[in-house]
């Protein structure tokens, strides 16, 4: 096993979800009659609903509302999951397996509800994660490095020994306050806005370990 840890977010990163989730949001609004202001979608990437709720959406401040609507929002987002299917992002299943081959240990940190990540591992069949660090184990959400310090403890490393592979602003942001070496993956954002990161990439499987390594050695 190596001295280092992959730490991977979720959306954006192994997989997109977005149109998922977007439209979850979309029944959701249909379902209580509550309004959706133009572009909230974008807004909100990678945000818990526990902001998005009270503070874009700005549907309820009540705390058993908000952990309401945001249960059944992510329970809409799993219909769609099992009835319509996903794949991983191209180059991610190819670069997990890397990872395994070379015995680097990995966690996902990720906002995105633990239920939404245990039903798509199922579905996509990826395994191997020694620990999955979710919205339930976090109080503060990215740009906080919160979920991060978390996941590095669960592999039993420091942040500085991890390289983190996100998507967008907040989380390279989250990396780096975590004090972890950053992949960015320009799924989300194109790559010359993510200079922050210490490398962009379109997607995972231009990666070689050894590329890695030598911020280690």
């Amino acid at each position: 096993m190596t001295s280092w840890g992959a730490l991977f977010d979720w959306d954006g990163v192994v997989v997109d979800s977005s149109r998922h989730h977007e439209r979850s949001w979309e029944l959701l609004a249909r379902e209580t009659a509550l309004p959706l202001p133009e572009g909230h979608f974008k807004r909100g990437y990678g945000m818990k609903n526990e902001a998005i709720i009270p503070d874009l959406l700005d549907w309820t401040r009540v705390p058993s509302e908000i952990r309401r609507l945001s249960l059944r929002k992510e329970e809409l987002f799993r219909e769609l999951v099992r009835a319509e299917g996903l794949e991983p992002l191209p180059g991610a299943r190819a670069w997990i397996a890397a990872l395994d081959g070379g015995g680097v240990p990995r966690a996902i940190a990720s906002s995105t509800h633990r239920e939404n990540i245990e039903t798509l591992l199922r579905v996509l069949g990826l395994g191997g994660f020694a620990a999955v660090i979710t919205a339930e184990d976090v109080s503060r959400g990215k740009p906080d490095p919160e979920v991060f310090v978390k996941a590095a403890q669960a592999l039993r490393l420091p942040p500085s020994r991890c390289v983190v592979f996100e998507d967008t602003h907040a989380g390279v942001a989250a990396a780096r306050a975590a004090g972890s070496r950053v992949v960015a993956v320009s799924t989300t954002h194109p790559a010359d806005t993510l200079r922050e990161a210490d490398l962009v990439v379109g997607r995972l499987d231009e990666l070689r370990i050894p590329d890695l390594e030598v911020w280690f050695s």
